[in-house]
């Protein structure tokens, strides 16, 4: 995991960590408070692949050209929003900066809602906040203390990555956090995919079991007992054709059948399997080892 260097501080502004996501105020009514948002996902260890070309062991590059025309300058490349079918609407830079919104340099917060309200549906991508000036830590922490014991989260919009967006922000150990949110408009309706699920009233000595069952295996939340094992295996894969290393495929592994069994056998053999674990994480079940490898992707 990419460790940021140490914060410094000069002449009343706090020198971040790194560069940051957006730098901006966070007003509470008439409090303003200057802040610099990082993100809080580092993606610096993930496996990307590249596309190459089998016969020379070149990487496939990609040229932009237009029908006709063939390669062009990207200089000439501009926006457009096609209105009807080949037919667009060009928007100039300028134009769009024209369009600069209050929350492009402000978060303001509106309004304050219990988190465990928020939907997790709606929940995006985290940010790490912290004050950006010397002079602001003072606010920022009775903010942050205030949100803490009320247990509240303020939502207000920001502007990120060119679009205005929902976001909620709460106490993060010393800092803040703070949360995209989606719009309602962004999600998909259920309706359509739950469809199948008629309306069946449960065995009430199913649930107790079923009931029994999680009991048995509540435990806190600890994600650094878990790991990325496509990750792993592709880091593994990739070391030993780096070794030269002859890799044998083997036959694809059985997918489980989903057979129609009985639910109530099922939860009582789950029960006398898992009741020795005592609730916590075996070793089959998920990923026990501490990693930092991340997931592998390709593009």
């Amino acid at each position: 995991m990419h460790m940021p260097r140490t914060t410094k501080q000069k002449r009343g502004k706090i020198t971040p960590p790194a560069r940051p996501a957006w730098a901006g105020t966070i007003r509470m009514s008439l409090v303003s408070i200057p802040v610099h948002i990082f993100t809080a996902i580092d993606s610096d260890g993930d496996v990307h692949f590249n596309q190459i070309h089998r016969p020379s062991g070149e990487r496939v590059r990609y040229t932009k050209t237009v029908p006709g025309i063939g390669e062009i300058d990207p200089a000439d490349i501009v926006k457009g929003f096609e209105f009807e079918k080949n037919r667009y609407i060009i928007v100039e830079p300028d134009e769009l900066k024209a369009l600069r919104l209050e929350s492009s340099d402000s978060f303001n917060i509106v309004q304050f809602v219990d988190r465990q309200e928020i939907d997790p549906l709606y929940f995006n991508a985290p940010y790490y906040v912290a004050p950006a000036e010397e002079g602001a830590i003072e606010g920022f922490v009775v903010i942050r203390d205030a949100l803490r014991k009320t247990g509240k989260a303020g939502i207000g919009q920001i502007v990120l990555s060119g679009r205005e967006r929902l976001a909620c922000i709460q106490p993060c150990g010393k800092g803040m956090l703070m949360e995209t949110l989606r719009y309602k408009e962004d999600l998909r309706g259920v309706q359509a995919y739950f469809a199948p699920i008629t309306d069946i009233k449960a065995d009430k000595g199913q649930i107790e079991l079923a009931q029994r069952l999680i009991e048995q295996k509540v435990a806190e939340f600890q994600p650094d007992l878990f790991e990325d094992h496509y990750e792993t295996a592709v880091r593994e894969l990739i070391e030993q054709k780096r070794k030269g290393k002859r890799i044998i495929t083997g036959k694809e592994r059985e997918r489980p059948t989903a057979e129609v069994i009985d639910i109530m056998d099922a939860l009582r053999r789950s029960i006398a399997r898992d009741g020795k674990g005592g609730g916590r994480v075996a070793a089959n079940d998920s990923a026990p080892r501490q990693t930092k490898r991340r997931r592998a992707s390709s593009r």
